[in-house]
């Protein structure tokens, strides 16, 4: 018998229901969550902020795709969650939102043929980052 966590039942129950997933947007500056968060939601889009990387909201939700603005956070836990992100929840596509997109090359050669995560130089714009996503998973 397969025990599904209630996360996974809710999420699959708004798929039922023709609910999009949602975006999860981590950052550790308030302006950035604000904003991001703002504009996803007026485009449609269910976005959820935390300034925690290695967040609950990575594991139990029903998100289509993580924003990650890496620049705020120790390089060797991005690394490290976003490995994690790609072997245990490989439906969900990592954004890399940086200043330094060189830094995380290793993280897509890592990957192999998926291409993944995706790696957006700053500066980047709500439209830009939506486009993206709407171009690869369905939100």
């Amino acid at each position: 018998m397969v025990r599904r966590t209630r996360a996974a039942v809710n999420a699959a129950a708004r798929r039922q229901r023709g609910e999009p997933r949602g975006v999860v947007i981590v950052s550790d500056h308030a302006e950035t969550l604000d904003g991001l968060q703002g504009y996803l939601q007026r485009a449609g889009v269910t976005a959820h902020v935390t300034r925690h990387l290695r967040a609950a909201a990575l594991d139990g939700a029903d998100v289509a795709a993580v924003v990650l603005f890496p620049d705020d956070y120790p390089l060797a836990e991005v690394e490290a969650t976003v490995a994690r992100l790609l072997r245990e929840r490989p439906s969900v596509l990592p954004v890399l939102v940086t200043r330094n997109p060189r830094q995380f090359e290793a993280l897509v050669s890592a990957a192999g043929a998926r291409d993944v995560p995706v790696i957006i130089p700053k500066p980047a714009w709500g439209w830009t980052i939506l486009d993206l996503i709407r171009a690869r998973v369905e939100v």
